[in-house]
């Protein structure tokens, strides 16, 4: 019995404290992941703001070869929609929409059904580094309320890794 008891305290002593520690972390996240590729600007700017190009290279949109792809609008243009559906759950379903573009931004609002319901937002950054060299930032803006903030640690990591495979992708596609 004093085992139970102590295990159900321990539990209750860990559940607390982790409780605690997502008082302290921030609700509101961003993301950012960065990479330069030797390719102009203009090449490299026209063809992420094509949505459908992430087709290519997105780590997420390829881990499953049967997820259902619908697209609304004119892709590149603000109003473009693409929508998800996989049946593996890494993948889920949800959409992403074009809300804004300039000369060297695309930001996209992102809407997940499942796994998780929620609302996020996205923006690639274009940025002339030389004639034949570009910078790319891809940023996620996410946020979560107490206490599922705390996962936003984990979440982080997650998109960090994914975003920096999606750009060495990229570079890859874009150099050839």
């Amino acid at each position: 019995m004093r085992i139970i008891k102590k295990i159900v305290f321990g539990l209750l002593a860990l559940i607390v404290l982790l409780l605690v520690v997502a008082l302290f972390v921030p609700k509101d996240y961003t993301v950012s992941v960065s990479a330069t590729i030797n390719t102009p600007k203009e090449k490299v700017f026209n063809y992420v703001k094509l949505i459908k190009n992430q087709e290519e290279y997105s780590v997420w949109v390829m881990q499953d070869p049967n997820v259902v792809m619908n697209y609304t609008g004119t892709d590149g243009t603000v109003g473009f929609k693409a929508e998800w559906n996989s049946k593996d759950d890494n993948v889920g379903e949800g959409s992403q929409q074009i809300s804004k573009i300039t000369d060297d931004r695309i930001d996209v609002d992102l809407h997940f059904e499942r796994p998780m319901k929620g609302d996020a937002k996205a923006a690639t950054f274009v940025e002339d580094v030389s004639g034949n060299q570009t910078k790319i930032t891809n940023e996620f803006y996410g946020h979560s309320d107490y206490p599922m903030n705390l996962m936003s640690l984990i979440g982080k990591k997650f998109i960090t890794d994914a975003q920096t495979q999606n750009l060495a992708n990229l570079k890859k596609i874009l150099e050839k």
